[in-house]
This record gives structure tokens, sequence and C-alpha cells, in this order.
């Protein structure tokens, strides 16, 4: 397969296909009878493709972020949202695999094309709570704001593996639209360019036709300064080591050393799973002790 990746679709084959892997293992971070159905002969190929000769591929990352996500998923509905809103939600199944209140909104938004693809897939599948897709692209900012305002309770917007795919201006517009949409929480995944400069390195011209084109030097920072507070940080590599998943003495090594500064890692590699809420008007963009990377 000369071009496992035709388009960013086909990543959350990629990720799919991961989550089955992890799904196997007798002490597996989380259980997904799904995923293998929907990462398919694609996912595999393309894990396949890019699983360098050491290491274990990007499984260690792919697997460490979702556990992450579903943690500030649980945290956010503990807290007291009520809507879930799952920006470029592509093949992911966390209504169906995680435990989530039977009255929890869940919305999946994504291209027409994945949108259904999945509907396809998963017919016949009963979800945990309630769920509808919205076929919609996320630069129409104004279908996207209309969306956001449906729902008068606390909502948590939700982005796993969408964020590096956009242009810096497209990122910056969605989260001018998040918060102008008055959201309670918004979770996603950053990664600074040293972690872009790895990925590609790793997977050999994989991702050549869906490059990651967001990489903020200034990290978590980044939407700090655009309006939002991170309430916690979560770097993934640490994290990766803590759960097993990255287990050997190099990465016990530099686990425990310091860290990249989450709010200015420049070029070095660094990524995390950052939770952030609207900063009030008028509040300095100064980050307090809560958003203290875990």
């Amino acid at each position: 397969m000369t071009e496992p990746v035709r388009t960013v679709d086909d990543t959350a084959r990629w990720v799919a296909h991961h989550r089955a892997v992890e799904s196997a293992r007798p002490d597996a971070l989380f259980r997904d009878p799904l995923a293998a159905r929907l990462a398919g002969a694609t996912g595999r190929a393309i894990a396949e493709c890019a699983e360098p000769a050491s290491a274990g591929g990007d499984a260690w990352y792919l697997v460490t972020r979702t556990v992450l996500l579903d943690d500030a998923v649980r945290r956010a509905v503990a807290e007291g949202c009520t809507r879930v809103v799952n920006l470029g939600a592509g093949l992911d199944t966390r209504p169906y695999r995680m435990d989530l209140p039977v009255g929890l909104d869940w919305v999946e938004v994504d291209l027409p094309g994945i949108v259904a693809e999945k509907e396809a897939l998963l017919a016949g599948e009963t979800p945990r709570c309630r769920i509808r897709r919205i076929p919609l692209d996320l630069t129409d900012s104004g279908a996207l704001a209309a969306l956001l305002a449906e729902h008068s309770g606390r909502t948590l917007v939700l982005s796993e593996g969408l964020i590096m795919y956009l242009s810096p201006a497209e990122a910056d517009a969605l989260a001018a639209v998040l918060r102008e949409a008055g959201v309670d929480r918004w979770a996603l995944d950053l990664s600074a360019a040293g972690v872009g400069a790895l990925v590609a390195e790793r997977n050999r011209g994989v991702l050549r036709r869906a490059p990651w084109r967001f990489l903020p030097a200034d990290g978590a920072a980044h939407f700090e300064d655009r309006g939002w507070a991170a309430t916690r940080i979560d770097p993934v590599f640490p994290a990766a080591v803590r759960l097993g998943r990255l287990d050997t003495p190099e990465a016990h090594r530099l686990a425990a050393g310091p860290q990249p500064d989450p709010r200015a890692p420049g070029d070095v590699p660094w990524s995390a799973v950052v939770t952030y809420a609207p900063r009030p008007a008028g509040a300095s963009a100064t980050p307090s002790s809560a958003a203290a990377p875990r």
C-alpha cells in the first residue's frame, strides 16, 4: 500500500485499530468491542505501514491519549455536564463502551462521508446514552455555533485527534466559536512541533496526505491567550509510562526527569490532553495552580 492514508478520515481507522489491539490485551486499559469492525483492513494496513521496527509504533501514544480523554469525559459528567459534543468524532465509540448516564446527550460532528460510514457500521448497536450524528464541516463557524446553541445545559466539547490537522487560523477560529457559545469545558489533545517532527520521521511519509499543521510552540498557553483557562494538563509521555504502555528503562528515566514547560514547549517533543474552561471576563490569563500538569 503506497498511500495508506489517503485523507484525514483514514487516520480514524488507524486509531480504531490501536483501540482494538489494546482491547485484546489481558491488561487492557479499556475495552472496545466495536473497534476492529470500524478499523477494518484499512486501519490494520495503516498501522503496519506506520509502525517502525522498534518502540511499538504509535500505539502507546494513541492508547494513552484515549485513556486521558476518557478520564476528561468522566470528570466533566461528574461535574454536571449534560451534553458532550464530539467534534471530528471519526470512529470514536465512547457512547457505546463507556459507563455513561442514560440521559446524557452525546452529539457527534464530522464530515458527511465518515458520518454515513459510521452509521452503517454501527447499525443495530445500542449506545449507553442518547446519541445523534451531525454531518458538518467544522470550518463552518455559523453552523457550529447554531448547533452549540441548541442545548441549555452544561456542555463538554471533546476534540480528539482533530486540532493538529487544522491550520492555525482554523484552530483559533474554532476556539473563538466555542468560547462565544459558552461551552463549559473543552477537552482536547495538543502537541508541539517536536512531536510533529517525530511522528513524521517515524511514520516514513504515511501522513503525507494528512499533515499536522497546528503545533503551537506556546503549548497550552496558546488558548489561554485567547480567552480560555487550562484547568488540567495531562502530558501524554509520562502518563504512558505510568500506565505501562511505555515500559523501557530509558522511558522511565525520561519520565522521572524534568518535563517540557507545557506553556512553552517550543520545538521539543511535548503532547498533552488539556481541559479548558472559558476564562471569566476581566480575569488574568496567568495560569493558576489548578492547571498544573498531572
